[in-house]
Order: structure tokens, then C-alpha cells, then sequence
């Protein structure tokens, strides 16, 4: 059996969507599975639709994933060029080749012509197709002799190759996934393989790239299901062998209904491209779940999930396990729902994983945050404060501003429930207490209890006005741990400012 080669083969057409990330990582995970190559092929042939910077997108996208190819524009090659336009003249060397067979045929109607006998089919109530049918009586090289097709070579007369689509004939089409499905080609039309500029079409293009580069078996999404009886009878044409074929099934909307869209994304508060994307043209940034905050490693494992289950229903994996554990023959034949929490979910399990240290390095680098007035030993011992409540790594300082900047307001529910004459009272004695006080978490218990005590008090009336005095609100970690971190003298300039301040 030949190595398994894999490709993913996206169009520079804009940013990488979640589909294609997850198209992408089920191509990587079979390759190393397998002991195969995983390549990226740039399939540019599309001029019109082509997006300046979407190519170093992909590329810089698949890498933050850790979805790195063995084979690509950047890494090069045995089997190069990887972008297609740099690969004209093999198609041209093909198509000769394949101009001699019976299955292809050069269409020299103009547009104007094709639209006229469209109008006239639909006056009739009729669809028009390019197909075994009408064929026979439109302008091309199976209807016009030798001579006429040679005199409108010789003028420059535009034209494109179409296939030429075999009569009444039934294909049994296999799919790793979905299994074995059948079509008549009666029911399929004669696709343009050349357009008229000598570009190859998708159809084309693909199946000369997927055979130059031993491609063994061919992952991609169940838009390009209608495409595959074609792509059987495009391998036929060329007498070559056919690589095995894998249709993946949409990513759903979280509710459930239609393909997720960057539309939903914006409606329901989450990204569906892996990176920031800034389109030339408008300006506009698109949101990227790095920028969002979420870990690579626990992106992957999300987009993972969304149509395959390892064994036992595992739900976070390494990478190296996904690779270990994965199988193309367990990939779900139906639609994925995307969730919002799910993904949240897993970038907290990730986050909780990492240790202090590692946090500590993440949070340094994260955008809009001032540490400067912290020490390393603070901030370690913050995180680990904080890291079990966080879903994101700036939410350790965002949930944890209060260790960063004394409170200025103080929630009004949280004063209507703890603030009273009694707790200011409470308060000014118990900040006279502090100045004794060794600042260690147990230390602080202790005091914070024999100080209640003395009063008469239940430990409550004591914890929730100091809480408060602390934080601005009745939230966050243990108030001893607070208390330390802060330091005796910022401890008590709080509890001062807050007898001072709150109504």
C-alpha cells in the first residue's frame, strides 16, 4: 500500500473559516494517524475572488493551531509548486492529453449565445443545462466540423473545455463517511474544465494536482458531494488511480439550522475564524478566536469534537492523543452544532491545566493589561487565586482588578446587604486591630475570627463590610488570601477610605 498524502486545499478567497480549520486538523490527525504527509496546496486559480494577505492568513492560522503541513508554499516540496497558479503548464500538459480522449470537447458559444437559449428555456418553464441533450445543438467542437473549429482557433475566437458527460451511464460513487451512494450521468451536465483565459476550474485543476502529488485519499466538505461523480469520471478520463474520498457534513448554527456563518457569530457573541482578519477593501476586522483569548490547544480540542468522538467519549485531548486515537470511519455523518459555552468550556479546562508560571507568561503578553506596580510573586500567587474562576487568561485580571486598583465605587446591592452604622464601627476598630496583625492567610483567620468573637459577633458581620471595603462588591477569593496579597498597609488605606466614602 502507498503512504498516505493528504491535502487541504484552500482558496485565497478570505479569512479560514471553522469549517476549514476543522477540514484542515481532520486531514493532519488521519495523516499522522496513518504515518502519512499532510500538504497545503493554495488553489488560486480564481483570480477574480482572490483577497490580498488571505493566503499568509491560512498559512500563519494552520501554524497557531499546530496544524503544520510537511509539505506547502512555505515549506516546499518534492512535489511543487504548491500554489496553482504557479502550475499552468502542467494543466496545459494534461489537457493535451486529455483532448484526445472522448471525454472532453471545446465550447466556443458566447455568453450572448448561451443567454438567448437559457431565456428560451425558461419561457418554456425549463431549466437550461449544458448537458448530453443540448449539446448536440450548441456551438462546439462535437457539432461543428474540424475545419470551423480550426478557422476559429486560427481568428482567436474565445472558448472554453467542457466535459463531455458519458450517456446513461450509473456510477456507484464510495465515501469513507457516508458509504456508497449512486447517480446516473444523465442527471449531471457538462462542467467547464478550462475556462476561457486557459485557467483550469476547480474540477480540473484538483484532480491533475491530487494525482502529481500521490494524494491517497481526499477530505473535504459535502458542498463538493454533487462534484465527485464528475471527479470519478475525470480519474477514468486520465487512466489514473483514484484516491479514496471522505465528505465532511456542515458545522451547524447553534441552534441547530443551516451552515454556521460569520452572520451567527456576530448575532451570538463569538468568533469563526481562528485569527483576526482585516479585509483590504472595507476595513473591517472580523473577530479571531486567539484575539478572543482562547488557547490554541484548546481551540483545536473544540473544533476537534464538532463531528468526531474519540473512544469513551473523551472530551480533552492532546493533540498527539487525538492523533493516537483518531479514525475517519467514526467522523459523524450529520450536521455538527457549534456551542458557544462548550468552546468556553474548554479553553477554562485548558487554562486550569497550565500551571502558575506558564499563566504567568500568558498573562504578561495579553493586550490593554497593567502589571507593572506587581511583582512576579504577587502575580503567581494571584493566578493562583484566580485561575480556577477564569475562563480566559485576562479574566484573571479583569475578575481580579481589585488586587490591581483599590475600589473608587461600591456596588449598591452589596452596600444595601453589608454597610450599615454598625459595620462602620466594626470596621474603624478592626483596622486598629490589623496594625498587629502577621499578614499570613491562616494568621488573618484567626484574627479576623477572635476579633468577631470579642464583639459578639457572627463572622459574617465581620467578612462582608471588610470584603466590601476591599473589592467594591461581595465577590472574589477568601478575604485572608486578599489581605495578603494587598500588604497591611494597603489593606488598612482601604478599609479606611471605604469607612470615609460609602454612604
Amino acid at each position: 500500500m502507498s503512504k498516505v498524502r493528504v491535502r487541504f486545499a484552500p482558496s485565497p478567497t478570505g479569512p479560514l473559516h471553522l469549517g476549514g480549520v476543522r477540514t484542515a486538523l481532520y486531514d493532519y490527525l488521519f495523516a499522522k494517524n496513518q504515518g502519512g504527509e499532510f500538504i497545503l496546496r493554495i488553489e488560486d486559480t480564481d483570480t477574480a475572488r482572490y483577497v490580498e494577505g488571505a493566503e499568509e492568513y491560512i498559512q500563519e492560522a494552520l501554524e497557531w493551531c499546530g496544524i503544520i503541513p510537511d509539505e506547502s508554499p512555505k515549506h516546499g516540496g518534492n512535489y511543487g509548486p504548491y500554489r496553482q497558479s504557479e502550475r499552468r503548464d502542467i494543466y496545459d500538459r494534461h489537457l493535451v492529453g486529455l483532448l484526445k480522449t472522448d471525454f472532453a470537447y471545446l465550447a466556443f458559444d458566447t455568453p450572448e449565445e448561451l443567454d438567448e437559449v437559457r431565456n428560451e428555456f425558461e419561457k418554456n418553464g425549463e431549466v437550461f443545462a449544458y448537458n448530453y441533450i443540448t449539446r448536440n445543438r450548441l456551438k462546439n467542437s462535437l457539432t461543428i466540423s474540424k475545419e470551423e473549429v480550426q478557422k476559429l482557433l486560427n481568428e482567436g475566437s474565445p472558448y472554453v473545455v467542457r466535459f463531455k458527460m458519458p450517456v446513461d451511464r450509473t456510477l456507484v460513487l464510495e465515501d469513507i463517511i457516508r458509504g456508497t451512494s449512486s447517480v446516473n450521468t444523465n442527471t449531471l451536465d457538462d462542467k467547464v474544465l478550462v475556462k476561457n483565459d486557459g485557467m483550469p476550474t476547480y474540477h480540473f485543476a484538483n484532480v491533475v494536482d491530487d494525482h502529481e502529488m500521490k494524494i491517497t485519499h481526499v477530505i473535504r466538505g459535502e458542498e463538493w458531494l454533487p462534484s465527485l461523480g464528475l471527479h470519478y469520471l475525470l480519474y477514468e478520463a486520465m487512466g489514473w488511480e483514484r484516491p479514496e474520498f471522505a465528505h465532511l457534513s456542515l458545522i451547524l448554527k447553534p441552534e441547530g439550522k443551516g451552515k454556521l456563518s460569520k452572520r451567527d457569530g456576530d448575532k451570538f457573541g463569538f468568533p469563526v475564524f481562528p485569527l483576526n482578519f482585516k479585509d483590504p477593501e472595507s476595513g473591517n476586522v472580523s473577530k479571531g478566536y486567539r484575539e478572543e483569548g482562547y488557547l490554541p490547544e484548546a481551540f483545536i480540542n473544540m473544533v476537534a469534537l464538532l463531528g468526531w468522538s474519540p473512544a469513551n467519549d473523551r472530551e480533552v485531548l492532546t493533540l498527539e492523543e487525538m492523533i493516537a486515537e483518531f479514525d475517519l470511519h467514526k467522523v459523524h455523518k450529520a450536521g455538527a452544532r457549534f456551542n458557544k459555552e462548550k468552546a468556553e468550556w474548554f479553553n477554562s479546562e485548558y487554562l486550569r491545566a497550565k500551571s502558575d508560571e506558564e499563566v504567568l507568561e500568558l498573562l504578561k503578553k495579553a493586550e490593554g493589561i497593567t502589571l507593572e506596580n506587581s511583582s512576579d510573586a504577587q502575580l503567581l500567587k494571584i493566578i493562583s487565586l484566580m485561575k480556577e474562576r477564569a475562563t480566559f487568561v485576562r479574566d484573571i485580571y479583569t475578575e481580579g482588578i481589585f488586587f490591581f486598583e483599590a475600589p473608587t465605587q461600591y456596588e449598591e446591592k452589596a452596600v444595601k446587604k453589608a454597610w450599615n452604622e454598625a459595620a462602620v464601627e466594626v470596621m474603624s476598630e478592626f483596622s486598629l486591630k490589623l496594625q498587629d496583625s502577621v499578614f499570613e492567610p491562616l494568621t488573618l483567620k484567626q484574627d479576623i475570627h477572635d476579633f468577631a468573637e470579642s464583639k459578639g459577633l457572627g463572622m459574617g458581620k465581620v467578612m462582608m463590610p471588610l470584603r466590601l471595603c476591599l473589592v467594591g462588591e461581595l465577590k472574589g477569593p477568601d478575604v485572608p488570601d486578599i489581605m495578603q496579597i494587598l500588604g497591611k498597609e494597603e489593606t488598612i488605606a482601604r478599609i479606611k477610605n471605604a469607612v470615609n466614602n460609602i454612604q
